[in-house]
């Protein structure tokens, strides 16, 4: 099939399947997706900091744990593409192996709380009554408190690490994703094709499942991609205290807690994985607002 055959058949007005019509769907959403250059770019950007950071090993020049203390704090070099720490680590290997920790914290964050707001929030909002008031009363205590500041009292109470800032991120997270599902829900629960499935005998589960959940979706995808932002920040946070990855684990936010106290001589040695936080928070947020003006029909 030519590429012109190819458009013709995704831009038909008559699809002759639900294929056609599905895969016709996603061509238009990217259509308008690539008309922001900007959106464009932070996927561009969120791409390759995943490829670095899953072909880490490839990439690395050095290994990102051997101390050279003779080349500590050294410049950016031909050896050392962006220099070496107080412990004579390679920077750069470190970054890269850092994008590792900090992006998998982040990737980890979202599979757990996307699906439990999705959940939390779809039945709350289709059951009502008093399912719906003691879940959403639930969901009032968790958004009661400061994301970072909830996250380290969980963090407290468990041993600091990379698995116990997952778990205390997630913990602070997923109330917004319920809120967000609720409010989808609430409108499409008194719908005509709601009714119609309700009508032929399907289960309350099977409607949320099958009908209501897939019609969150769009909204829920677009608030986790402009979430992961704070979520790359408060994970970095948390390492900056000595809460998350501990040493001599390479994450971005241990990085410059252990390099702050260079700033004003090696300023390198913190300013690089500084730059690597900003940079991922930016490309998601760029991310993050095209597929809301792509998903979202308010935006349209």
């Amino acid at each position: 099939m030519s590429t012109t055959t190819r458009r013709d058949w995704l831009l038909s007005d008559s699809p002759a399947s639900r294929a056609q019509a599905r895969w016709g769907r996603r061509y238009q959403l990217w259509l308008a997706f690539r008309r922001n250059w900007l959106a464009v770019a932070g996927l561009a950007v969120v791409l390759v900091m995943l490829a670095l950071a899953i072909f880490a090993p490839l990439l690395a020049t050095h290994d990102p744990g051997v101390q050279q203390l003779a080349n500590r704090l050294q410049p950016p070099s031909a050896e050392h593409w962006l220099g070496t720490d107080e412990l004579g680590r390679d920077s750069y290997s470190r970054l890269l192996y850092g994008g590792r920790v900090t992006l998998g914290m982040v990737v980890a964050v979202v599979i757990l709380v996307a699906p439990l707001g999705l959940i939390v929030g779809c039945v709350a909002g289709y059951a009502g009554g008093l399912v719906d008031k003691i879940l959403m009363r639930v969901t009032d205590v968790f958004l009661a408190f400061p994301r970072l500041i909830l996250a380290l009292a969980f963090v407290a109470a468990m041993k600091p690490g990379v698995e116990s800032a997952v778990i205390a991120i997630a913990l602070t997270a997923w109330p917004p994703y319920a809120r967000l599902a609720r409010a989808e829900t609430l409108t499409i629960r008194n719908t005509d094709y709601i009714a119609a499935v309700r009508m032929t005998g399907a289960s309350p589960w099977r409607i949320i499942w099958k009908h209501v959940t897939p019609m969150c979706m769009p909204s829920l995808t677009v608030r986790v991609t402009l979430d992961m932002s704070s979520i790359i920040l408060t994970a970095a946070g948390l390492g900056f205290l000595g809460l998350g990855a501990q040493p001599p684990i390479p994450e971005w936010g241990t990085m410059i807690a252990t390099a702050r106290r260079f700033i004003l001589e090696q300023w390198w040695v913190p300013v690089i994985p500084g730059i690597a936080i900003f940079t991922a928070s930016l490309a998601f947020n760029l991310l993050g607002d095209g597929l809301r003006d792509v998903l979202d029909p308010k935006q349209r």
